[in-house]
């Protein structure tokens, strides 16, 4: 078949697909081979269609063609196999062995056998390779994972997976050209052209169709009445319509006393609040025709009458410049052509996730930097995440600038408690400002200038008591604050100098949130000026208000849905309207609002009720609504009432999680129970986050690059002044970052690295922070007055608020913070001191030694989740003790060979990783007291065990310098490489090599006390090696809670912190910083740990038995200041390093 014949049938599958001839698609795709519909497959596959499974596949490969063919039928008939074993259907499993397995017996025999023997065990999961078979949906999944990835790697299913790229409806464009072409032929073309039939060429001769008129290619109709020649659409007769009668806009709708002045509006409707008749409003065109639309009169095939439809403003030019007006349409799901949406396209794959110490209260993207997450805590707390690197490159803590100029209500509620809880922070449209709305009177303005250079801007003393929203307008192409508070007020403030241009007075209540928004052609109440700028607000006992900028109070007053708090949301083109909110039953609305009638359109169902809060929700792609609720994450098309589907982000999420998409709908933010950020992507988002990754350049610069030279903070107006709200996200056209040079709102990883003189100098002047004196970092030294021994392990419970440390002698120590004025929330600190904690009984948790010298055992131990349990061995039986009580819960497998390192299975607690002193490594299951099976690959010691979540593996390291890489599902050894220790390096015979995972879960650090060496599973590849100066060993090292830096303990008592991926040193803590000067006493740390959710805080073990854990000075906020990477090879090897010229090496 030739390629155009071939192109012809993409064309007829899309109009099928439009026209919801589904049966017919997928037959066509069968029988042509061309289009393997992944998201068809899928769903036969989940619902055990196995008969038609095999037909589609036929249509594209068979069982012999090569072993990916051969593995993708073994698994389909494997499964149906056992499916028919596990209902008991034994005669059916018989039929199936015979007729569809038996055809592998050729290849396998042994399978075969295998398989066969199947039918003699009462339940199959009786053979070891099938325990871990779940129930008949679970196992559909994981098939359906393996079988995605074989006809990915499938070479016969090449170029057939990815549909190509069309316009919508591209086969009805073409027929359209056609009938242009065919008209411009006739002699007499007939002003009013009456198309009948496309079975044959047409003339205006009195043939099978009507006249035609010259095609108006070069003049497009957009006026009421169309100029003579003009192309009607198809089955038309007649003339078009004259122009519509003057319409109400939107606005006066909402309005108690709409104008009763007429508001003209040209063919293509009212560009009014209401939603235009264009291409968006109509993407799902039913099959049966709609009666609620004005501008559309649908009549029967029978009476031959013709469709009358306006000329929409906004389609294409393409589209426009076509007489015959059959407009590009898409459906709601399907699966052909670029501009069709379904659930696939929606952020759910978990990606990272970011600690933020304090719980997330609100969340912004950049609107042009896209991989820039701006983050505020319940703490008072304001981060900017890069997360691209990962790295938050800012931190703003609550702290009044100048509290003399405060107002004396402020003063004294500051006196009283100096704390505030972040309500909102949000982006300006073009993203060099950004706003933070405190619960205490204030809003903070900072300017942005890339990277991690953030300046004040201005304070403002907003509302008496809390500011409860804040959001960007542009009213006169001014850029201005809008906030909203307790005293229930709003004030609109001009962005450059913070002088107050508004107030609006009105609301009964204390005001919730606002939504400014800019429509064209809003009419003023009584007047015939037009302003296309205006705001909603939205009150605690749940009224609506609307507001234009004037002093002629609110045009709307409207009853939200339940009486509910709630928030208001423009869809990115600013044509769609919703809200959601909470009342104080605990009942959640999200609505759509017919904005001409100020009436409620569409109630989308499936929100719970709740206790507490108030449900969150966000808009993306002009498509989709999500909201926070139920412990999850819940989306609706906005076509669609039902519930499109819903995702619980791997788990973890509080009941009403803050959620965040960024401006593509590629990326979004879920805030976490745990105090943290989930990150999650589609296939775009995924991909443009490794793009950024793998860039040669550094980020933050490049975007101090782009904004360099942007406009001064006084010059916000833009050529096209719209910010278009989306929960005060901007969302219509921006004006660009000056430095950018771009016309589009292109994502950061578009940019090309531009080099400038000032970061070139910058990098050339750079060096690592010393830190050498006390006073240049905050440390405390945990009280004891125990028997001092050695640290050998320590680590912090995964709340934060203890550290937890195992010494040479076999005892533990617990040190916890108490919540007090100074600590109000209870986690570690290097600020005060702890307490060192024992139950009342006065007992220890002590491990049992057995007949073994503590002082030559390895001691090891690991926390469960909940911090509830630990388990722990220094030599003798693994104890598990009640970290309540301390008490000895239980003990078990005495040695020898003794326990070297312990590791809890992520998804399960009672299996238990235990690395052995005889190199093997036991998984053991704690409820049943058995080792399920045991996995040999190393030649000494176990001295370190990592699980992947996402990967499902295990990584073992060794004394022996050796990684090894286990699945997880059947124990297999994948992988095994051996740590690359450069020729001339003394090492130890038998040294520690400890493993830690990214929090990506990719991601691996091996430590060694030659090296730092990052690696890529599960293939172990290694990316980066990183080598300390004369040759000082390292003790230890872990990562930072947020995987952004690296810190690592050293011989000589000093402490590293590198950058992580690059490796490269940006502060150096000397062993003078934390100890009391002493040359007669050699002490060093032995150990270090992470704390879990502050990520410049870590704690160190000591040889003298002390425990010291550090932090930054406030004021710096972090350690040290990144490295600037160098031109072109951001992850290229440096010479800057721990002690003054670490060396690196890179793959």
């Amino acid at each position: 078949m030739s390629s155009l014949s071939r192109e012809l049938v993409f064309l007829i599958l899309q109009f099928l697909d439009e026209e919801k001839f589904k049966e017919t698609v997928h037959k066509l795709e069968q029988e042509s081979g061309f289009y393997f519909n992944m998201r068809y497959f899928e769903e036969m596959v989940t619902n055990g269609e196995w008969e038609e499974v095999e037909k589609y596949l036929s249509g594209f490969t068979k069982v012999d063609d090569n072993r990916y063919s051969m593995k993708i039928f073994f698994e389909i008939r494997k499964q149906k196999y056992l499916e028919a074993l596990d209902k008991r259907d034994r005669a059916k499993a018989v039929e199936i062995l015979v007729k569809d397995l038996k055809v592998f017996a050729a290849f396998n025999e042994e399978l075969f056998k295998e398989i066969t023997q199947l039918l003699t065990l009462e339940n199959f999961r009786e053979n070891e390779q099938l325990s871990k078979y779940g129930d008949t949906k679970s196992a559909r999944n994981i098939m359906l994972g393996e079988l995605k990835k074989l006809i990915e790697a499938n070479p016969l299913f090449r170029d057939k997976l990815q549909f190509p790229t069309l316009k919508n409806s591209r086969l009805r464009t073409l027929i359209n050209q056609s009938l242009n072409w065919q008209h411009q032929l006739c002699k007499n073309p007939r002003p009013n052209p009456d198309i009948k039939t496309l079975f044959v060429d047409h003339s205006c001769g009195g043939q099978p169709n009507g006249a035609r008129a010259p095609s108006p290619v070069t003049n497009p109709l957009m006026g009421a009445v169309p100029k003579p020649g003009g192309f009607p659409p198809l089955n038309a007769h007649g003339p078009f319509q004259p122009a519509p009668p003057t319409l109400q806009t939107s606005l006066a709708g909402w309005m108690s006393n709409p104008s009763p002045v007429p508001h003209p509006s040209a063919s293509a409707g009212p560009i009014g609040l209401a939603a235009p008749n264009n291409a968006a409003a109509i993407l799902k065109r039913p099959r049966t025709p709609p009666t609620n639309n004005p501008a559309m009169d649908y009549q029967t095939a029978d009476s031959e009458h013709v469709l009358k439809r306006t000329r929409p403003f906004g389609i294409s030019e393409e589209v426009n410049n076509l007489p015959v007006n059959i407009l590009p349409v898409a459906y709601a799901g399907h699966s052909h052509g670029q501009s069709s949406y379904s659930s696939d396209d929606l952020p759910k794959n978990f990606v990272m996730a970011l600690n933020q110490g304090s719980a997330v209260k609100s969340m912004d993207f950049h609107p042009l930097q896209q991989i820039l997450l701006l983050v505020g805590t319940n703490m008072g707390d304001v981060m900017v995440w890069e997360l691209g690197s990962r790295e938050r490159i800012a931190l703003k803590n609550f702290k009044v600038w100048d509290l003399g100029a405060c107002s004396m209500g402020l003063q004294a509620s500051l006196a009283n408690d100096y704390t505030a809880s972040v309500n909102r922070v949000m982006w300006s449209p073009d993203g060099s400002l950004f706003g933070i709305a405190y619960s205490k009177h204030i809003v903070h303005i900072y300017s942005y200038h890339g990277g991690d250079d953030i300046k004040n801007h201005l304070e403002i003393e907003a509302h008496v008591g809390s500011v409860n929203d804040l959001a960007f307008s542009y009213p006169n192409k001014q850029l201005c604050v809008v906030t909203c508070g307790e005293d229930r007020v709003i004030k609109v403030w001009d962005a450059a100098t913070g002088n107050k241009q508004f107030t609006f007075e009105g609301h009964e209540a204390p005001v919730y949130s606002v939504c400014p928004h800019h429509k064209e052609n809003i009419q003023l109440f009584l007047s015939l000026l037009f302003f296309p700028q205006f705001i909603f607000s939205t009150a605690t006992d749940g009224k609506i208000k609307a507001w234009l900028y004037d002093t002629m109070g609110s045009r709307v007053d409207y009853d939200a849905p339940g009486h509910s708090s709630t928030t208001m949301a423009y869809s990115a083109d600013g044509t769609r309207l919703f809200s959601c909110g909470t009342n104080k039953e605990g009942e959640s609305h999200l609505v759509e609002w017919n904005e001409s009638e100020g009436a409620v359109k569409r109630r989308y169902n499936g929100l719970g009720k709740r206790s507490v809060g108030v449900v969150q929700f966000d808009t993306t792609k002009n498509r989709f609504l999500a909201a926070g609720d139920e412990f999850m994450v819940k989306f609706w098309d906005m076509d669609n009432v039902s519930l499109l589907t819903s995702i619980d982000a791997d788990g973890g999420l509080p009941a009403s999680p803050c959620i965040r998409f960024n401006k593509e709908g590629i990326l979004m933010a879920v805030s976490t129970s745990d105090n943290s950020i989930k990150v999650l992507a589609n296939s775009d988002g995924i991909r443009l986050l490794k793009t950024v990754e793998n860039r040669t350049f550094d980020a933050s610069r490049a975007a101090s690059a782009a904004v360099v030279k942007a406009p001064s903070i006084p010059n916000f107006a833009a050529a096209n002044p719209n910010p278009g709200t989306s929960i005060g996200n901007p969302a219509a056209p921006l004006p660009p970052m000056v430095g950018l040079q771009i016309n589009d709102s292109r994502a950061l990883a578009d940019v090309k690295p531009r080099i400038t003189e000032e970061p070139m100098e910058k990098s050339r002047i750079w060096k690592a922070a010393e830190i050498n004196e006390q006073s240049q970092c905050r440390s405390v030294r945990l009280p004891d007055n125990l028997t001092a021994m050695r640290v050998a392990r320590l680590m912090y419970t995964n709340s934060g608020m203890a550290i937890l440390a195992l010494a040479s002698n076999a005892v533990h120590k617990l040190w916890k913070w108490q919540r007090n004025d100074r600590n109000v929330t209870g986690k570690a600190t290097a600020s005060l001191a702890p307490q060192l904690w024992q139950p009342s009984s006065g007992i220890l948790m002590t491990n049992d030694i057995s007949d073994t010298n503590p002082e030559e055992a390895v001691p090891c131990f690991a926390l469960s989740k909940n911090d509830s349990y630990v388990m722990s061995a220094s030599g003798g039986k693994i104890s598990l003790f009640n970290m309540m009580t301390f008490k000895t819960m239980t003990t078990f497998m005495p040695p020898p060979p003794a326990a070297t390192f312990l590791a809890f299975h992520p998804q399960d607690n009672n299996i238990i990783a235990i690395g052995m002193e005889d190199s093997s490594i036991q998984i053991y299951n704690v409820r049943v007291d058995e080792v399920k099976t045991k996995l040999k690959g190393h030649q000494k010691r176990i001295t370190g065990l990592a699980f992947s979540n996402t990967l499902n593996v295990l990584i073992s390291s060794g004394a022996d310098s050796q990684l090894c890489v286990w699945n997880t599902d059947g124990w297999d050894r994948q992988v095994s490489k051996f740590l690359q220790i450069p020729p001339g390096r003394p090492t130890s015979a038998v040294s520690d090599t400890r493993v830690q995972f990214h929090v990506d879960q990719t991601h691996l650090l091996a430590v060694h006390e030659s090296q730092i060496a990052l690696y890529e599973a599960p293939k172990l590849d290694c990316l980066k090696q990183w080598f300390p100066r004369d040759a000082n060993p390292i003790t230890h090292a872990t990562y930072s809670c947020d995987s952004q830096s690296i810190y690592v303990s050293f011989e000589d008592g000093s402490v590293g912190v590198l950058t992580a991926p690059a490796l490269r040193l940006r502060c150096r803590i000397s062993s003078t910083a934390y100890l009391p000067p002493n040359p007669s006493l050699r002490v060093y740390p032995l150990v270090i740990a992470a704390h879990p959710s502050e990520a410049n805080q870590f704690a160190l073990g000591l040889t003298d038995g002390a425990v010291h854990v550090l932090e930054p000075l406030e004021s710096e906020g972090k350690w040290g200041t990144a490295p600037p990477a160098e031109n072109g090879a951001g992850g290229a090897p440096s010479t800057s390093g721990a002690a003054g010229s670490e060396q690196q090496a890179q793959r």
